[in-house]
């Protein structure tokens, strides 16, 4: 008999897990587990191996492979998908010496696949990097329970409506701390440049917020953010949706807001080179709406409504400290005329990839 989504259990005993996790790890060995991004464009596959080396840099370890017709990558007939090595950081949840390791995926021609955009990101922030281009990013996301419905709300009907629960505090305002400290602490562990989060606007819908990176480093950390916090959710037993749109009606959608500046706009009357970028980018609307979900705007249609904090999926506009804009000035970079902008249209599924280049590509190479 199949089984109903609500009929199964998965739930183990971490204190169990506590006793084998405490066994003493060989010094010579290491472990080294693979992450990449699937066929989906969303998710990350993860496996390990053990090397018998410290690796100091992504290039020391292995190119691997793995089965690509079972991550939607590859025919059955022609499976093996390679696997690059490309950034490393601290395992949070093997500890010690052991690594995590972000990959790019190749098919048997050396080609990337379809869902792996790091290449042609690197190509675009190498030709601007001489105007160091710098991002930070904000991860909308929302915490669902094992049943897909979201954490904490009535099972058969819903909370209040919004307002108490953007940066909330209380049991009846919040719900999933626990999940949000965890994943904030790994973060920090792995070595991302994590620089805060809050409750956001919906309840149990959180944000954490990456950066100031420059070029790739920023979506290589967003891409390992993301795997820890589907990680560390696993391990309290709830999931994680970045769909942009979780629920229906008058909730908040979430979303991949992009904050974005070169450094001829951080020096002194950089609001000038802001204006020009916000010019350049009204001229290439269609084409980052298309690139900023990963359905080619069909995910957010449902989300840029032009209410509920978005603007209209078919206007574009900027304004200073209005979230009903595409671009958004913040107020203290207005009043100091200087400083950085807020792409607010990206889904919160978007590939970090795609969105960085696409902005380097129009503001930085008229590309």
């Amino acid at each position: 008999m199949a089984l109903s989504p609500t009929s199964y259990s998965a739930a183990t005993n971490k204190a169990v897990l506590d006793r084998y996790m405490s066994l003493p790890q060989p010094d010579n060995k290491i472990l080294a587990t693979y992450v990449w991004i699937d066929g989906t464009g969303e998710f990350v596959r993860t496996k390990t191996r053990t090397v018998d080396f410290c690796p100091k840099h992504p290039s020391d370890l292995p190119i691997w492979i793995f089965d690509g017709s079972s991550t939607y990558q590859a025919e059955g007939s022609n499976s093996d998908v390679y696997l690059y090595p490309r950034a490393m950081y601290q395992d949070p949840f093997n500890r010690g010496k052991n690594k995590i390791v972000l990959c790019e995926t190749f098919k048997y021609n050396k080609k990337p696949t379809e869902t792996s955009h790091r290449q042609s990101c690197l190509e675009a922030m190498q030709k601007a990097a001489d105007q160091h281009p710098w991002f930070g990013i904000e991860q909308e996301y929302t915490i669902l329970d094992q049943d897909n419905y979201p954490f904490g709300w009535p099972k058969n009907g819903f909370p209040g409506p919004q307002g108490p629960y953007y940066c909330g505090v209380g049991a009846n305002k919040v719900f999933g701390r626990d999940i949000v400290e965890a994943h904030y602490r790994a973060c920090l562990y792995a070595g991302i440049e994590i620089c805060g989060t809050n409750a956001e606007v919906m309840a149990s819908q959180w944000e954490y917020q990456v950066g100031p990176c420059e070029g790739i480093t920023m979506a290589d950390d967003l891409w390992v953010s993301r795997y820890i916090l589907h990680r560390v959710a696993e391990d309290f037993g709830v999931n994680v949706s970045l769909d942009c749109k979780p629920m229906t009606g008058q909730w908040n959608g979430s979303a991949l807001h992009t904050n974005f500046s070169t450094q001829a706009m951080r020096e002194d009357n950089g609001i000038i080179e802001i204006e020009k970028a916000i010019e350049k980018l009204s001229k290439r609307h269609l084409k980052h709406i298309q690139a900023y979900d990963l359905r080619g705007g069909k995910d957010n249609e449902r989300r840029l409504i032009g209410s509920l904090e978005t603007s209209n999926i078919n206007d574009y506009s900027a304004g200073v400290a209005n979230r009903g804009c595409s671009i958004r000035i913040p107020r203290s970079v207005a009043e100091d005329r200087k400083g950085y902008f807020e792409d607010r249209r990206p889904a919160a599924n978007a590939d970090p990839y795609r969105v960085t280049e696409l902005l380097v590509r129009t503001v930085c190479l008229d590309e």
